[in-house]
């Protein structure tokens, strides 16, 4: 790869100076293999959905604990999310992911779940 000349570079580099950046050694580490792509999204979009399914368990406990909901709507919340945990865990299943799986490590803060 040659690198085009001072006045056509990207004004970052202008900046910077030289381009450390090397698409043909990029090109040769980045590897899209369709089942792995397919794996790491379904597990980014079911993590996404326990996230949220927790917090509304945790607000449904929140307004049962404060007397908000009626018995009817208890039933109903607890039913729910009842459903929604079965269905998490069919999904799993199918996916091959396991619920540790879908509790990302997000670095210096710790796990997400």
């Amino acid at each position: 790869m040659t690198m085009p000349e001072r006045s056509e570079r990207p004004a970052v580099d202008r900046i910077f100076g030289e381009s450390t950046l090397d698409l043909d050694a990029l090109s040769r580490r980045v590897t899209a293999d369709p089942d792995k792509v397919e794996r790491g999204l379904v597990q980014l979009v079911l993590t996404l959905v326990e996230l949220l399914r927790q917090l509304m368990e945790r607000q449904a406990i929140r307004r049962l604990d404060a007397g908000a909901l009626t018995d009817a709507e208890t039933e109903r919340v607890g039913e729910t999310l009842m459903l929604l945990e079965k269905r998490m865990g069919e999904l799993r299943d199918h996916f091959g992911l396991e619920p540790e799986d879908l509790n990302i490590d997000l670095g210096p803060l710790g796990r997400l779940l």
